[in-house]
């Protein structure tokens, strides 16, 4: 028996209550408004998107690499025509190898020799590293998996989203399991490429496709000292050998020094750097990752609505997104509801620090409305709140109409949302 659904309800919202002043941390983060350029564009790998001067650097590159008798493959991708693709046409090979060549060629600028020697010392590290076999290893990190690095859904258009956070390793026994020793670092820092190597693998790598990954890095409780061996170590593996592998840096919990350092380096970042970073203070990273990612696919310690492992079952049911405003109160009806049916529902808000109910108002005269969740308020995030959404069923006597309510009036802040639903009907 498959679940039926209603028509997904527009909220009702109440008029929105005016601001009040800026803080301090408003102020701050003004500051770093560049870093949050709306002017970003992503690369195109399209040749005929490509100006003559960066069509003459691939064709020098591709020359240079050709010269080269052994094969070379980077990422899967032949690059030389020694090394074609088992089955695969020349044409689509060739695509792939100038996406591939265009990343190094812009790491260096467009400079043909400079990005061949690139290319080189990457295929040189890769084959001593291992690189193609190691997301098949088992290291010795499960502890860290889905905690500390993990791919995890996609973004609006396409791109697979990896999370990092390190806010674990202020815990001085987790850090020593880490980075206890050398052996323990190298093993850490092959892990960390594991990760990596599993977001390429999600791409596609082809002129018109998906080619590179977002990436979302939670800075809250990172010990930034203790880590500092490690993030230079993992910077500069990725920098050297993963060239142009990321679409957007998304910057979530940021302390206010944190804003502060951001505003001191921006003029020393190129604009085209600078449009690819988005920087999220705490409090406000639902409502930043909502711009990029559906709330289906943002994991519920973010103010989303995935659970962990729930994406191997394939793609989520779609959320519908709203916005509170300060001041307002929100009812969520969802009609049509028939007798026997259960609904099942999640809900959340970013933030939260609101009031919640849930009731059940049948459809015949003389009924009574049912109290299926009394009202209650939801503290803002914390540690308690970070379990993730709210999730409830009910199962109707009667037929009638579901319908939440978010009150929002006690604070002057503006919060984003989402719910979704499912409506099990009757058997026969």
């Amino acid at each position: 028996m498959s679940p039926a659904t209603t028509p997904l309800p527009a909220p009702v919202a109440a008029p929105a209550s005016k601001g009040g002043k800026r803080s301090l941390m408003s102020s701050l983060m003004d500051a770093t408004a560049l870093l949050r350029s709306s002017s970003f564009k992503e690369d195109s790998y399209v040749a005929a998107a490509l100006p003559a001067s960066e069509l003459r650097a691939l064709a020098d590159l591709k020359a240079l690499v050709a010269t080269h008798p052994d094969p070379i493959s980077i990422w899967g991708v032949p690059l030389n025509p020694h090394s074609p693709p088992p089955g695969a046409a020349n044409d689509d090979a060739d695509e792939r190898a100038d996406v591939v060549l265009l990343k190094f060629l812009r790491a260096r600028d467009f400079r043909a020799r400079d990005a061949h020697a690139m290319l080189l010392r990457c295929a040189a590290w890769r084959a001593e590293f291992g690189a193609d076999a190691v997301v098949d290893e088992e290291l010795g990190f499960k502890e860290l998996e889905g905690v500390v690095a993990y791919m995890h859904g996609w973004d609006r258009d396409g791109h697979p989203v990896c999370y990092n956070a390190y806010g674990v390793f202020k815990d001085r026994a987790m850090y020593e399991r880490a980075f206890g020793d050398g052996d323990r670092l190298a093993r850490f820092l092959r892990w960390r490429v594991q990760v990596m190597e599993r977001g390429v693998r999600a791409l596609t790598l082809r002129p018109r496709g998906v080619n590179a990954i977002i990436q979302v890095t939670d800075l809250r409780d990172m010990p930034k000292r203790e880590l500092r061996a490690a993030s230079n170590q993992i910077l500069s593996l990725f920098q050297d050998n993963y060239p142009e592998m990321v679409a957007r840096k998304v910057f979530i919990n940021v302390p206010w020094y944190f804003s502060v350092l951001f505003s001191m380096v921006s003029p020393f970042l190129t604009e085209r750097t600078k449009s690819k970073f988005v920087i999220a203070r705490e409090g406000n990273v639902a409502e930043t990752l909502y711009k990029f990612i559906r709330p289906e696919l943002v994991p519920v310690q973010y103010g989303g609505l995935s659970r962990a492992g729930e994406l191997e079952n394939g793609p989520p049911k779609p959320a519908s997104e709203f916005t509170i405003k300060g001041g307002e109160k929100v009812f969520l009806e969802i009609d049509g509801i028939e007798a026997g049916a259960t609904i099942t529902w999640d809900l959340v808000v970013g933030g939260w620090d609101l009031e919640y109910g849930a009731e059940y108002v049948p459809a015949a005269d003389g009924s009574y409305t049912l109290c299926v969740e009394k009202a209650r308020t939801v503290p803002a995030t914390t540690a308690d709140a970070d379990a993730g959404p709210l999730h409830n069923a009910f199962t109707a006597r009667e037929a009638g109409r579901m319908v939440l309510s978010i009150d929002n009036s006690g604070s002057r802040k503006r919060k984003v949302a989402a719910y979704r639903y499912f409506v099990r009907k009757p058997s026969a």
